[in-house]
């Protein structure tokens, strides 16, 4: 008799899902720590009560798999194309691999509307694209049921702009309803202190980065000097720092642009990233300036779609030859910090070396530092 109470109590306590008993604010805090907007969706097809708690995550990532040129909606692209160009706007930016047994991910985030075919459109657009079985998603379809996010952070497979191989070139820029700042650290090439084992011999290494210093000390006359030679400015290399500078900044402003809509719909927003995978751009928002934009309306560009670039102060920095603590060279570095002419005293009060150095992650963030100790040479640009 007291087996078969054994039993019965053993089966009743099997019976019990003790995840079941886990308060909401729990499993939110894990879903939190999830993020990507992907694994969520899969979380919200487990059961109706993580269907109906993943609407209230606060902080997301969005991570695109892939860029489509709206001239080529109609031709089936591969998850893993890169589509690169200096005007982001002539993209729009979609998710693909949503496909089954995950179609219920689409249910979650965005009602299907009726009708296929390629839809032409941006980021903004609140539409889908279906090629060869797989539905793609815009970055604001797939957040439509989001009702709480806090911190948006999207990623896109890869930089806008094309540039060589060895080449450096990264840029972030913060915007409110216009450009704010922007930071830009380029190099003509990157001579690696530990170089990998296909390249030439350890010595010979050692024996070129040595070369390259030796010729920096040379040509700077010193750290505290910081002059540009004369040859900077007749074999190219300014003409190549201004396209550099041009370039980021029209890859910062179609990036913004793209971004109204997302900002408009989700208005408990702190902060706001748009990167890439290859790390090259990064564009940020904070409150008061997602605020911004929803109570000024940014200008557009009328040439393309993109915010309109003010008028333009620019400080540069330049070192034939930089080379960083942990014995990598930059070669021909380059650093320009970039405000709007007109800009606001209370958007200056923070310090210029400052928001510079604080820019970038490290090495380059050290590379910043070195550099706005060299000489300043001041540019003006024209609004584009």
């Amino acid at each position: 008799m007291s087996s078969f109470g054994s039993d019965l109590s053993l089966t009743s306590s099997s019976s019990i899902d003790h995840f079941d008993l886990l308060p909401d604010s729990l499993i939110l805090l894990i879903f939190n720590r999830i993020g990507d907007v992907k694994a969520l969706g899969r979380c919200g097809v487990v059961s109706r009560r993580f269907h109906a708690l993943v609407p209230q995550v606060e902080n997301v990532v969005v991570r695109v798999d892939c860029v489509i040129s709206d001239d080529d909606a109609s031709s089936p692209v591969g998850s893993s194309g890169k589509a690169r160009g200096p005007l982001l706007g002539l993209f729009r930016l979609v998710f693909s691999g949503f496909v089954r047994p995950f179609q219920a991910l689409g249910q979650l985030l965005g009602p299907k509307r009726p009708g296929s075919g390629p839809i032409t459109g941006t980021l903004g657009d609140d539409d889908e694209l279906d090629q060869g079985g797989i539905t793609h998603h815009s970055p604001t379809q797939v957040l439509k049921n989001f009702n709480e996010i806090r911190s948006l952070r999207i990623e896109l497979p890869s930089g806008e702009l094309g540039i060589e191989n060895g080449v450096l070139l990264k840029w972030r820029a913060d915007f409110g309803s216009t450009l704010d700042n922007c930071v830009i650290l380029g190099a003509s090439s990157v001579i690696s202190a530990n170089p990998s084992k296909d390249s030439l011999s350890l010595d010979n290494n050692r024996d070129e980065l040595q070369s390259h210093v030796a010729v920096a000390a040379a040509a700077c006359g010193g750290e505290e000097n910081g002059s540009i030679p004369e040859s900077f400015y007749t074999n190219g290399g300014l003409k190549l720092r201004v396209v550099w500078t041009i370039s980021s900044l029209i890859a910062a402003s179609a990036r913004h642009y793209l971004l109204q809509p997302i900002i408009a719909e989700h208005k408990t927003l702190d902060s706001l990233v748009l990167t890439d995978a290859d790390g090259q751009g990064v564009l940020c928002m904070n409150r008061d300036q997602l605020e911004e934009l929803r109570v000024k309306p940014l200008s557009a560009s009328s040439a393309s779609k993109r915010t309109l670039v003010p008028a333009l102060n620019m400080r540069l920095w330049y070192a034939p030859s930089l080379e960083l603590p942990d014995g990598t060279v930059l070669k021909g570095a380059t650093l320009v910090a970039i405000r709007p002419s007109e800009q606001g005293g209370a958007k200056r009060e923070v310090s210029e070396g400052a928001w510079v150095s604080s820019a970038f992650e490290e090495p380059f963030g050290t590379a910043a530092k070195m550099l706005v100790k060299r000489r300043t040479y001041c540019l003006e640009m024209n609004s584009f």
